[in-house]
């Protein structure tokens, strides 16, 4: 990697497919915001793609956002990962280091800030997470930052859940799994997070209705999905605002200011 000079103005987010993300409005908001003549692409580019992209990269670059399939791949290819991301398999941002290019995940920020923002109080004590794909591994990482110390874990596949609970227990969480049939007393308790595709959560609509902890629901479109809609809390945050706030920690990361997060959240579509 060459080194950085004065004019680092570039970023982009990396994926495939990439055509659909809202990354690029939310960095552009910002460096507007912040008075900085940086630009911002969505760029496609594949696992195979990857190791030359990142040689290719110069000083003027401030960084990238990492989408699907990057988020594992691109681990081996950085001289630094910060133990948190290491242990999650799932780096969603790529900074220059001293020696190269260092890995971090913001995905995990994303969904702390959702719930606090969305009025999350107190200390909450359990948690429920619904699936068990990076997104869910990125979601007991957020559980550990916010104080959870005990965790259920709902997936069609135990062999998935399973490993998703070693993670927890690796963080210090106790941690269980059932199956991902809807059960009212998994949605008892403080915190729910569910990971799965907005239709997949609807045969736990019927239970929502009784919920009174806190949901965090990551898929966002349409909105509101079946189980945000049914949920018996007002505090419900969206896929939407998790992407608001990972965006927002990438933005600090990559420029060292303080994001201007209600302009990129209006920069989102509705």
């Amino acid at each position: 990697m060459a080194d950085r000079g004065a004019d680092v103005h570039r970023a982009a987010v990396l994926g495939s497919p990439i055509a659909h993300s809202l990354s690029p409005a939310l960095h552009r908001a910002a460096y507007a915001g912040l008075a900085l003549p940086w630009t911002y692409e969505a760029i496609e580019v594949d696992e195979a793609g990857l190791p030359a992209f990142l040689t290719g990269l110069d000083g003027t670059w401030a960084g990238l956002s990492l989408t699907m399939p990057l988020k594992e791949a691109v681990i081996p290819l950085l001289s630094e990962v910060d133990e948190e991301a290491r242990a999650l398999r799932a780096v969603n941002t790529v900074l220059p280091g001293a020696d190269g290019w260092r890995g971090t995940n913001t995905d995990v920020y994303g969904i702390v800030e959702a719930l606090l923002t969305a009025g999350l109080a107190g200390q909450p004590n359990t948690a429920t997470v619904l699936g068990a794909g990076a997104t869910a591994r990125s979601a007991v990482a957020a559980l550990v930052r916010l104080g959870v110390g005990d965790v259920i874990i709902c997936a069609r596949r135990q062999d998935a859940a399973q490993e998703v609970a070693a993670l927890a227990s690796s963080f210090g969480i106790v941690a269980s799994t059932r199956d991902l049939g809807p059960e009212l007393s998994v949605l008892a308790t403080d915190i729910v997070i569910s990971t799965l595709p907005g239709d997949a959560g609807a045969p736990w609509a019927l239970l929502a209705p009784d919920a009174r902890g806190a949901l965090l629901d990551a898929s966002y479109h349409p909105w509101p999905t079946p189980l945000a809609q049914a949920w018996g809390s007002p505090v419900v945050a969206s896929g939407r605002d998790m992407l608001l706030w990972q965006a927002v920690e990438q933005v600090r990361l990559m420029t060292g200011l303080e994001p201007p997060a209600e302009l990129m959240s209006a920069a989102l579509p509705a």
